[in-house]
């Protein structure tokens, strides 16, 4: 049963519209209100009921079109108008998403809300290239770490040490542009210069 005046936090997987869970794709369809990101595909934003209120809250790396403050403001107001709210977000809302950010939100505005989990990039990329990030003779431990720390932190609050030493696999998301860096930590933490990349 769906509820008018709640939020559902729902992944959409990490972009192959066909991979968003079949309770995303209901509650998708039964939307008042819309509020989707920029990685979200179209194809998904489509699935809407022609009627639900669209809005987009996209961010790129530097560039927001809506500060995350204001999103949480508007999925309260949203669901406190008796609105029921889907808010659309790439691969799973708790991985590097800031869906914990926004169920804090819901929390403290006393929003009843529901987490819908979605197929997480740092899975889906290695799967659909056949890599494993598990394997009984190579891997037996994965680690998905954030290449894009916060701007205004002085250090990494990474543990370089452990995860050069003690993960077989590492999935670094959102890490092109600190990819140098990355290296340089893992380097310096011990990690083999051997070590496959893809």
């Amino acid at each position: 049963m769906l509820h008018r005046g709640k939020v559902y936090l729902v992944g959409a997987g990490p972009g192959d519209p066909g991979l968003i869970t079949v309770r995303g794709l209901n509650l998708l369809r039964q939307a008042e209100v819309l509020i989707y990101d920029r990685l979200v595909h179209p194809d998904l934003v489509a699935e809407a009921p022609d009627d639900a209120v669209r809005i987009y809250v996209g961010k790129e790396s530097g560039r927001h079109c809506m500060p995350q403050e204001r999103i949480n403001r508007l999925l309260v107001t949203s669901a406190q108008q008796g609105a029921l709210v889907v808010r659309l977000k790439g691969g799973d809302p708790f991985v590097f998403g800031r869906g914990g950010e926004e169920a804090q939100t819901l929390v403290e505005a006393g929003i009843p809300f529901e987490v819908v989990p979605g197929v997480s990039s740092a899975v889906a990329v290695p799967a659909y290239a056949g890599i494993p990030l598990t394997h009984r003779k190579i891997a037996s431990s994965f680690a998905v770490i954030t290449g894009h720390e916060e701007a205004d932190k002085e250090e990494s609050s990474l543990p370089w040490g452990e995860l050069a030493a003690a993960v077989d696999t590492l999935v670094v998301l959102m890490g092109v542009k600190s990819l140098p860096q990355i290296v340089h930590h893992l380097i310096n933490a011990g990690r083999s210069l051997e070590t496959p990349v893809a």
